[in-house]
């Protein structure tokens, strides 16, 4: 018999009123505690990225020619979605897992962030510094690692699905390279990417050396991994793309004099380049960086100043968008200078901007070319 069972009616409602508030002092603790934990605690819901501009359509997205309108979308605004960064660059959209990866040199790490949870993260720590990233046709991320973080370094190499690294190549003509700048992978295979010394010349993005090879562009073929230096007359290689039928590789001349040069070269079927024309002109004291074309063979290219002390920064950082024939179409407005971008999202149609600090989007009536492919 329990205690409560020889207990007069009066001390037994007491004894039941007295376990009940009991009870539920217990549950409003156990709720204090989880509303003073918060986020800590439970997982972060997905949040709204933020807006830069309130009004539609958004006026940091430029009309430069009538034909833009049929790209941009009304109602979408310019969004920063991350920051913190030191100098941003590479971004790749890792669709499968609908996150996006971006390297932050000086920290020599790659970052992630999240389209589910919102959330922003280390995804590698001591990434060799690495620079521009994208995927193979197996989805295994490529990583242009553009100096050394101890022994290893400026190099090319590719992520497996299970989490180990492969060295693709790390040297021509017993030289190592520069500091791997950009890379493409093309749909036979193949793997081509730029070596400027851009790296090398001081202690902030990765380690001050001499470089041993020549301003160039290399490929690596896609079955005997077999490295060919496909460019060497032009001066710091920087972004580089293939049009959408991959007829054409674009190149940017990030040293060329008086102003930086996206070139256009032919490509052969076997793996060689014919001629080349120029195709834009960085004027105005533009410095273009990372560049990407959509499935209309436009060029969405990262744009910014050069540095000359006469450059308008408020009006060139950001993206400048060129149709096929290279006409400037428009122009989407950053508060800092954008190295480097990328399509993405559920329809490859949201555009990822990597500024010098932070990471920003725009969804736009446009495409990757690589999307479907």
């Amino acid at each position: 018999m329990d205690s409560f069972s020889s207990a007069g009616p009066e001390r037994l409602d007491r004894a039941k009123g007295n376990t009940r508030r009991s009870f539920l002092k217990q549950s409003f603790a156990v709720s204090a505690t989880l509303a003073t934990v918060g986020s800590a605690a439970l997982p972060r819901l997905s949040s709204a990225a933020e807006p830069l501009s309130q009004r539609y359509p958004d006026p940091l997205v430029h009309v430069l020619d009538d034909s833009f309108l049929e790209l941009r979308v009304f109602n979408a605004s310019v969004e920063r979605l991350a920051t913190g960064l030191r100098w941003a660059e590479g971004p790749v959209w890792i669709g499968a897992g609908r996150y996006l990866l971006v390297s932050d040199i000086p920290n020599n790490r790659i970052m992630r962030w999240d389209e589910i949870t919102d959330t922003f993260s280390v995804y590698r720590e001591h990434s060799n510094f690495s620079n521009g990233m994208c995927q193979d046709r197996q989805g295994r991320l490529i990583v242009c690692e553009g100096s050394t973080t101890t022994s290893e370094g400026r190099r090319i190499t590719r992520t497996e699905h299970n989490g180990t690294v492969t060295v693709l190549a790390d040297s021509y003509d017993g030289k190592p390279f520069n500091s791997p700048n950009d890379v493409v992978c093309k749909t036979d295979g193949s793997i081509w990417f730029t070596d400027p010394p851009f790296q090398t010349i001081n202690n902030y993005e990765g380690h001050k050396i001499t470089p041993t090879q020549p301003h160039a562009v290399y490929r690596i073929d896609g079955e005997s991994r077999k490295v060919t230096r496909v460019i060497d007359d032009i001066n710091g290689p920087n972004g580089l793309c293939f049009s959408p039928d991959e007829k054409l590789l674009y190149v940017v001349e990030g040293r060329a004099k008086p102003n930086r040069l996206i070139w256009a070269f032919d490509v052969k079927d076997d793996g060689t380049l014919g001629e080349r024309r120029k195709h834009i002109e960085g004027l105005e004291y533009a410095a273009i960086d990372g560049i990407k074309c959509d499935e209309a063979g436009n060029l969405w290219c990262g744009w910014g100043g050069n540095g000359d002390p006469k450059a308008d920064l408020e009006k060139l950082d950001g993206v400048r968008v060129f149709n096929p024939q290279g006409k400037a179409i428009g122009h989407i407005s950053l508060p800092e200078r954008c190295p480097n971008l990328c399509f993405g999202g559920r329809e490859g149609n949201r555009l990822f901007m990597a500024g010098s600090h932070s990471i920003y989007s725009l969804f736009v009536n446009a495409r990757g070319a690589t999307f479907a492919l």
